[in-house]
């Protein structure tokens, strides 16, 4: 099934303040540049989303746009589908600045620009999932993961159902996502701490998610009346949307998985 809807793509390509290890450990003045096969993380992300069918546009948030776009990814200020946002102070007041204004009109997807493997294919996989939600994010099973790296080391929601882990991608399709920014920003910021992430819901949602007394469906539907919205997680069928690259040991593996491509 395809979406048939045209999506604006915002791309999140800031950093916390003061240098980053990782990225000055390979050369580089900011994450988002960290090469991978030869080619910035950020110019990856950005030429994939971009090849989705139902991407039209894109947005670059980052603190410092005219450092970041240049070189050999000036070719991102020269698109005229792409357009570039300063960030602000913060990862909620950052996207929404952003979302829902002339250049980046709903409904919204956003991604991370160190999501070097995802594919159209995920894109389309997940747009099509978010239906009439207000809000969707992409989730895969560990058991998906593990079948292909059973190596790998994510951070594992578990519910009744099976362990989860997100995948970098949601959707916004209005206005009414707006309230959800300023919880999803602690959420992103605890993402790799499962316990502390867990609490942002509420200690009773915490409680039962710790507990394994509820489905992943449940918690979202519970989340869902407790905002007023309609929220949806997606289900993925690829391990690759699991992995992102934050530290060295993603970057090999990252690089493994490309070269045997």
């Amino acid at each position: 099934m395809k979406t048939t809807r045209k999506w604006t793509a915002i791309i999140l390509a800031g950093q916390r303040p003061g240098e980053n290890d990782f990225a000055a450990a390979n050369g580089v003045s900011a994450k988002a540049l960290i090469p991978v096969g030869g080619t910035p993380m950020l110019g990856r992300v950005v030429e994939t989303v971009l090849a989705a069918p139902s991407v039209d546009r894109a947005v670059v948030l980052t603190q410092d746009p005219d450092a970041l776009l240049s070189g050999s990814l000036q070719w991102i200020k020269d698109d005229p589908r792409i357009d570039a946002a300063r960030a602000q102070d913060g990862i909620s007041a950052s996207i929404l600045e952003v979302a829902g204004s002339e250049v980046a009109p709903w409904p919204v997807l956003l991604v991370t620009a160190d999501h070097v493997l995802l594919t159209p294919v995920m894109i389309e996989e997940f747009l099509a999932a978010v239906g009439e939600a207000d809000a969707a994010a992409a989730v895969v099973e560990r058991r998906t993961v593990e079948a292909s790296y059973p190596s790998t080391r994510r951070t594992w929601l578990r519910f009744r159902d099976g362990d989860y882990t997100g995948a970098n991608l949601f959707a916004l399709t209005s206005l009414r996502a707006r309230k959800l920014l300023a919880l999803w920003s602690g959420v992103e910021r605890d993402r790799k701490k499962a316990l502390r992430l867990l609490m942002h819901f509420g200690p009773f949602l915490a409680l039962r998610a710790a507990t394994r007394t509820i489905s992943l469906d449940g918690f979202v539907s519970a989340m869902a009346r407790r905002h007023g919205l309609g929220l949806r997680a997606v289900r993925l069928s690829h391990a690759e949307a699991a992995i992102d690259v934050d530290k060295p040991d993603d970057l090999r593996l990252v690089e493994a998985i490309l070269a045997n491509a």
